[in-house]
């Protein structure tokens, strides 16, 4: 299992290099953030549970967490993927091996490890519990039970746990580059007292970004996105200067 080995100048360096390559592959990123998640008690972890339909999976959370939030960021990697691109254990990256039941569990006990140790800022946890990227409009959605075994291990020490569903989908609009729109929910608050089980925990998150997704997929196709703060923007394509300049000498299309 590969550790974090967390750099604040590597941190740094990650968040611009993300942000310049949304630029330049990017027509727009777009976040629906809901007002009172930013305020969540940074005494409290939290588990940011996402759908995984792209490669762009992940680059976008150190962005989100330095624009909103005051956190230790960590997230979980397949083990073959964090071992060709070590540099992200520099960023929060610890490595899972699926294929290994042992070295699976000791991720689980390191993951909540990590959102239990004592910190200034809020620790966490972004993680993909499908596993494996998936078409984002695939039904249903099969979560691995992970997820739910750290959100145990948590409560059985501190007692409470956020959970937050971040869903993402790219889109082509009306520009030759992608919009990639991602939209967070309000937080839910987990406890001991409620705890229900590792298979209901998981059976609520699958629902959870099943809704999430169906809701913003219904947002982009009618074209309501006031909800969206568009954080990044990228050059303006070809076709959009192309449309400029006919409008700058009264040209039609």
């Amino acid at each position: 299992m590969l550790e974090v080995r967390r750099s604040w100048a590597y941190t740094r360096w990650f968040g611009w290099y993300s942000r310049r390559q949304f630029r330049r592959h990017f027509h727009s990123l777009r976040v629906a953030m809901p007002p009172g998640l930013p305020a969540m008690d940074t005494s409290i972890p939290v588990i940011f549970y996402c759908n995984h339909a792209y490669w762009w999976d992940g680059f976008w959370s150190q962005i989100c967490t330095e624009l909103w939030f005051r956190q230790n960021l960590f997230i979980i990697i397949e083990q073959p993927q964090l071992e060709k691109h070590r540099f992200f254990t520099r960023i929060g990256a610890f490595s899972i091996d699926r294929g290994n039941p042992r070295s699976a569990v000791r991720t689980l006990d390191y993951a909540s490890k990590c959102l239990l140790s004592p910190s200034p800022l809020q620790n966490a946890l972004w993680i993909f519990p499908q596993g494996l990227i998936e078409h984002v409009d695939k039904r249903p959605l099969l979560f691995f039970r992970g997820t739910a075994g750290i959100a145990d291990r948590v409560l059985k020490s501190s007692g409470k746990l956020y959970l937050v569903s971040v869903v993402s989908r790219i889109e082509y609009l009306e520009d030759q580059k992608p919009e990639l729109f991602l939209s967070f929910r309000p937080e839910h608050l987990l406890t001991r007292d409620g705890w229900e089980g590792l298979d209901a925990l998981t059976g609520y998150m699958q629902e959870t970004t099943e809704s999430h997704l169906d809701e913003v997929k219904r947002q982009v196709t009618e074209r309501r996105l006031d909800g969206f703060e568009t954080i990044i923007r990228g050059p303006e394509s070809i076709n959009r200067r192309v449309e400029e300049i006919r409008g700058l000498f009264g040209l039609r299309k």
